[in-house]
C-alpha cells in the first residue's frame, strides 16, 4: 500500500479545537482522522478508516480462531422482536425509532440480541448444532442525550457483539472461558493495556457479567481494585456486606432540633448538647434519607426513598444500575408530599417504599430525621423502629473502603474506557421466543447464551488516549495507517527520492505513507508527520547526495543516519 500525501484526502489542523473535550478527540480531528457530521456522529476519513480497519481486523482474527461466524443483519429492525423481550419497552427514550409508510414501527437497532436468537431458532433443530458462536462487526445507534468525547460517547458507533448458543452451563462457560482468552489477546495485539473487573449486567440480563477498561483519565467507567487481593470491580458492581448487630438499644428519643436540615449543622448540634449522653457523634452515625423518582418505561413514576450512612452520598449511576431498566432523579416537589419533610426525613412510618444500604442493617441504630420540621431522633433502631423494603447499592464507594471480597485490603479507584462487555445470557432471550431444539436424550432442549462486545470506534479512541504525547498520536504497530511514513524534506530529486524508495518498500510487503507534497517547509512536513503518529520516519533530505536518509523512531526517540541502501533492512528490524 503507497499513500502520497500530495493526493491524500487530509487536512490537519494547527489551532486547539474548543469543542474538543479529551485527547483522542483532539488528535484524531486536528491529524484529519475523522470528521465530525453530526452531534454523535463522525465521519471516517482515509487515515482514520485505515486505523478503523486494522482493528477490525484484528477483532475478527481472534473470533474466528475460536470458532465465530461472521454474519450481518441489518441495522434498521421491526418492533415486534423487541415487544417480545419487552425492551422497546425498557430501552425508553435511548432508542431511534420510526414508522415506515404502511405505519409499521422499526427502530435502528442499539444490540442485536433478538436478532441473534431468532436466526438460532431458524437455523438449528438439535444438539448437534452446537456450540454456536455467532458475530457481527456492524453500526449500532442509540439516542445518546449528551453525546460527548468524540469517539467514546456517540449516538452511531461501530460494534463487534458475538453471541454463544450452548446447551447446558458448563457448555456456557467453556465458550465464556475461551472469549473471555481472546479479548486479552486481542486487546493485547491492539496495544490496550486494560483491567478486566466485575460488572453488572444493566438492561442486557443475565448473570457472570466483565467489563474490560482501558485504563485512562477520561473515562466514565470508575472502577476499583484491592490492595491485598485480584478483586477489581466496577463501582456499580460493588457489593459491601452486612453488618451483623447483637446490641441493644435504649428506646427512640426525639429531639428538638432547630435549623439542621444538613448532616453537618446536625451533628455539631448533637455533640455541642450531648445527644443521647454523647459528644462523639460523627457523620456515619447519621442516616441520611435520599428521596428519589424512579423511571420505569410504560408505567408511572414512583417515589422512592434510599437510605445511606450519612458520611456517605448517593451516586446516581450505582443506583440506576441497582434499579436497571429504570433509572431515577434527584425529587424535588416536596411541596407535593408534605410527609416527606425535607432535611428532616427519617425512615419510620413514611409512606414511600424505602431501600436501604447494605450497612443499615436489622439491629443497627442511627441518628435520622423525625419526619417533622426541626426535630431528630436517636435510637432508631433497623428492624425495631423501621422496615426496610430491600438493601440496595447505591451508595458511594470511596478509597480506602475495606475490600468486599478478602475483607483485609483497601480499594483503590482508577478511570477507564469500556472496550469490551462479556455477559453469560442464560436463557432470557431463549426462553422469551421458546428456542427449543431436540437434545441428546431426544426431549426438548433450551439453549443457553453467552453475550460479547467490543465498541470497535471506540477502541480506536482508547487506543489514541493511550498513544500519544505532546507532539501528536502514536500508533501501535498493529494499527497504525502505515508501516512508515517517509517524508521529503525538499523538492525535485529529494522528492523523487522519496517517491523510489517508498515503491521499493511497498514492493517489500510495507505500508507507506509518503509525504511528496509540494512547496511545504520541512518543519510542517515534520509537525504533521509527529501528529499522524507513524512510529517509523524517514528523512529524505540534505545528505541524500551522500548516500544517507535519516530514522526516525518516536518511541524511542533514536534518530540516526542510515545508508539509503540499508533502510529496508532497518525497517524490517525496527518491525521485528
Amino acid at each position: 500500500m503507497l499513500l502520497r500525501m500530495s493526493t491524500l484526502l487530509l487536512k490537519t489542523l494547527r489551532e486547539e479545537l474548543a469543542d474538543a473535550e479529551v485527547p483522542s478527540h483532539r488528535l484524531l480531528l486536528r491529524a484529519g482522522f475523522i470528521r465530525r457530521a453530526a452531534p454523535g456522529g463522525y465521519t471516517w476519513l482515509p487515515l482514520g478508516k485505515l486505523v478503523l480497519d486494522r482493528v477490525i481486523a484484528v477483532l475478527r482474527d481472534e473470533m474466528t480462531a475460536v470458532g465465530g461466524q461472521e454474519v450481518s443483519f441489518p441495522a434498521l429492525l421491526p418492533r415486534e422482536p423487541y415487544d417480545v423481550s419487552n425492551r422497546w419497552t425498557e430501552y425508553g427514550d435511548d432508542i431511534f425509532t420510526l414508522r415506515d409508510r404502511r405505519g409499521g414501527d422499526y427502530l435502528l437497532a442499539p444490540t442485536h440480541e433478538e436478532m441473534f436468537t431468532l436466526l438460532a431458532q431458524d437455523m438449528t433443530s438439535s444438539y448437534r448444532d452446537f456450540p454456536l458462536l455467532l458475530f457481527q462487526i456492524q453500526t449500532k445507534y442509540r439516542d445518546e442525550a449528551r453525546p460527548r468525547g468524540g469517539l467514546l460517547r456517540g449516538r452511531e458507533f461501530l460494534m463487534k457483539d458475538a453471541y454463544s448458543f450452548s446447551l447446558s452451563s458448563a457448555g456456557l462457560e467453556e465458550v465464556y472461558a475461551e472469549m473471555r482468552g481472546a479479548y486479552e489477546r486481542a486487546f493485547a495485539r491492539l496495544g490496550l493495556s486494560h483491567t478486566i473487573v466485575s460488572a453488572v449486567s444493566g438492561a442486557m440480563g443475565g448473570s457472570a457479567s466483565e467489563e474490560f477498561l482501558a485504563e485512562s483519565e477520561v473515562g466514565e467507567d470508575t472502577f476499583v481494585g484491592c490492595t491485598a487481593c485480584s478483586y477489581a470491580a466496577n463501582t456499580e458492581a460493588v457489593v459491601f456486606q452486612s453488618p451483623v448487630s447483637h446490641a441493644q438499644h435504649p428506646p427512640m428519643e426525639v429531639h428538638d432540633t432547630p435549623d439542621t436540615p444538613t448532616i453537618a449543622s446536625l451533628v455539631e448540634l448533637a455533640n455541642a448538647r450531648a445527644l443521647g449522653g454523647r459528644t462523639d457523634w460523627t457523620a456515619a452515625d447519621t442516616l441520611k434519607n435520599v428521596v428519589v423518582t424512579v423511571h420505569r418505561p410504560g408505567a408511572d413514576d414512583e417515589v422512592l426513598v434510599i437510605g445511606v450512612p450519612g458520611d456517605r452520598e448517593v451516586d446516581l449511576k450505582r443506583l440506576d444500575a441497582s434499579l436497571a431498566p429504570a433509572t431515577a432523579t434527584l425529587f424535588d416537589d416536596f411541596a407535593a408530599r408534605p410527609d416527606l419533610v425535607k432535611g428532616y426525613i427519617g425512615p419510620q412510618g413514611i409512606k414511600a417504599r424505602y431501600l436501604a444500604d447494605p450497612r443499615v442493617a436489622p439491629g443497627t441504630a442511627w441518628l435520622t430525621g423525625a419526619n417533622e420540621p426541626g426535630r431528630h431522633a436517636i435510637n432508631v433502631v433497623a428492624g425495631r423502629d423501621f422496615e426496610i423494603d430491600g438493601t440496595i447499592e447505591a451508595a458511594e464507594v470511596r478509597a480506602g473502603d475495606p475490600c468486599p471480597a478478602c475483607g483485609s485490603g483497601q480499594l483503590t479507584i482508577r478511570r477507564g474506557i469500556e472496550i469490551g462487555h462479556i455477559f453469560q445470557l442464560g436463557r432470557r432471550y431463549t426462553d422469551a421466543f421458546k428456542v427449543d431444539v431436540l437434545g441428546v436424550d431426544g426431549k426438548p432442549a433450551r439453549p443457553t447464551m453467552g453475550s460479547y462486545g467490543i465498541g470497535v470506534s471506540r477502541a480506536v479512541a482508547a487506543i489514541a488516549e493511550q498513544h500519544h504525547d505532546e507532539r501528536g498520536l502514536l500508533w501501535p504497530d498493529e494499527v497504525a495507517p502505515a508501516d512508515v511514513h517517509i517524508v521529503a524534506a525538499g523538492k525535485d530529486g529529494q522528492v523523487a527520492a522519496a517517491l523510489a524508495l517508498a515503491e521499493e518498500l511497498v514492493a517489500s510487503g510495507l505500508r507507506v505513507l509518503v509525504d511528496d507534497r509540494p512547496n511545504l517547509s520541512a518543519g510542517v512536513k515534520f509537525t504533521d508527520a509527529e501528529l499522524i503518529g507513524v512510529a517509523r520516519t524517514v528523512v529524505v533530505g540534505r545528505r541524500l547526495t551522500e548516500g544517507f536518509v535519516e530514522f526516525r523512531d518516536r518511541r524511542t526517540g533514536e534518530r540516526n543516519d542510515v545508508a539509503r541502501t540499508d533502510i529496508p533492512r532497518v525497517i524490517a528490524t525496527s518491525l521485528g
